[in-house]
């Protein structure tokens, strides 16, 4: 348990006892106390105080000291100043209370790195019922994954920023998986709507590039109903960012749900990609189509295959967009301006950036 828990515990009994409250590292340096001005010194003759401590507390120099730990001789220790039956109170309460707060602390930790060991399946799905119950862990509450991506090397200052957005270490849980990636596991409110994961995403994005100027891209899966299933979400997040990469490459937050038909095309064989593309497009490839010509397809698959709107967001004449079009026919084969050859072409784009990204990855 980190210093910062015991200096947390000792400034809240501070105010229900006069005495001063410390706790003592295994050396005997003073790593907590009520008394600023004492952290950092050293108790005189805590070789001593080791020896004698036992279940009980014991006076030493005018302090009082109690053991943390069943070892005494490797363990913190608390003390109260006095060494009377008062001291010997604030002493052992105190003693008690920092060893039920370790104990939160441990289940806590216990509890993030079991959540861990199931989202990367190093855990048997037969035991995550078993592990659940001796970690009190209530295994179908709903609960949504989020993965948070940068091109960046996550340092630690970013994994603390989100634990003090998520400070419910019971229910919420922030795992660094690798060097670029980290999950949120967040319990669903059972009031909350449809839209809640996409909201949260959006939340933290927000606060990450403003307060931290951290730019990252957010896959969201969809609500795990029970434990078992918090693996197959953290896929599905997975996917979203892959997907998202090769599809909506501007787009900071890309939902499973939202994937469409990119989800169906990641999945297909790459040979049958190439068929695909060798079908549809007989007379020539994507290639043939220059790079102003790509611009007015997407400006006009943008504004739903309207011709009026698209020539207004591209500042040109109609005819001029009329022409470009009857240009793209006699190149491809498929008119835009016909709703099936539209689809097609459509997903004839999809599919050659799907391949493009594969070939990148060799």
């Amino acid at each position: 348990m980190s210093t910062r828990i015991f200096q947390s515990i000792i400034i809240q009994m501070k105010e229900a006892t006069d005495l001063t409250i410390g706790v003592v590292d295994p050396d005997g340096s003073v790593v907590a106390c009520s008394d600023l001005s004492l952290i950092g010194t050293t108790i005189e003759d805590f070789a001593v105080v080791q020896k004698k401590a036992d279940t009980a507390a014991i006076g030493h120099l005018g302090n009082t000291f109690k053991s943390l730990g069943r070892e005494s001789a490797d363990s913190y220790m608390v003390f109260a100043s006095g060494e009377n039956t008062l001291s010997a109170t604030v002493c052992v309460m105190a003693a008690i209370t920092i060893n039920e707060a370790g104990v939160i602390f441990e289940v806590s930790n216990d509890k993030r790195a079991f959540v861990k060991t199931i989202i990367t399946e190093n855990i048997l799905p037969g035991e995550i019922y078993v592990r659940a119950k001796e970690l009190r862990f209530s295994p179908d509450v709903k609960r949504g994954v989020i993965i948070i991506r940068s091109g960046l090397q996550v340092t630690p200052s970013v994994v603390a920023f989100l634990q003090e957005i998520f400070p419910d270490k019971q229910n919420d849980f922030i795992v660094t998986v690798d060097d670029f990636n980290i999950v949120l596991i967040k319990e669903i409110p059972a009031d909350s709507k449809d839209n809640y994961l996409i909201s949260m995403a959006g939340m933290i994005h927000e606060k990450l590039k403003n307060e931290l100027d951290f730019k990252a891209v957010i896959g969201v899966g969809t609500p795990a109903g029970h434990l078992r299933e918090l693996a197959e979400r953290y896929k599905e997040a997975l996917i979203s960012i892959d997907i998202g990469n090769v599809f909506d490459t501007g787009k900071a937050i890309v939902s499973y749900e939202s994937l469409g038909i990119g989800r169906l095309i990641y999945q297909l064989p790459t040979t049958l990609c190439d068929i695909f593309l060798t079908e549809v497009l007989k007379k020539n490839p994507i290639e043939a189509l220059d790079s102003e010509t790509l611009v007015t397809i997407d400006s006009f698959f943008e504004n739903n295959l309207n011709v009026s709107e698209t020539s207004r967001k591209l500042y040109v004449h109609r005819n001029t967009l009329v022409y470009r079009l009857d240009k793209i026919k006699k190149i491809t084969g498929l008119d835009l301006r016909e709703f099936e050859h539209a689809i097609v072409f459509k997903v004839a784009l999809m599919v050659k950036k799907y391949l493009v990204s594969q070939e990148s990855k060799y």
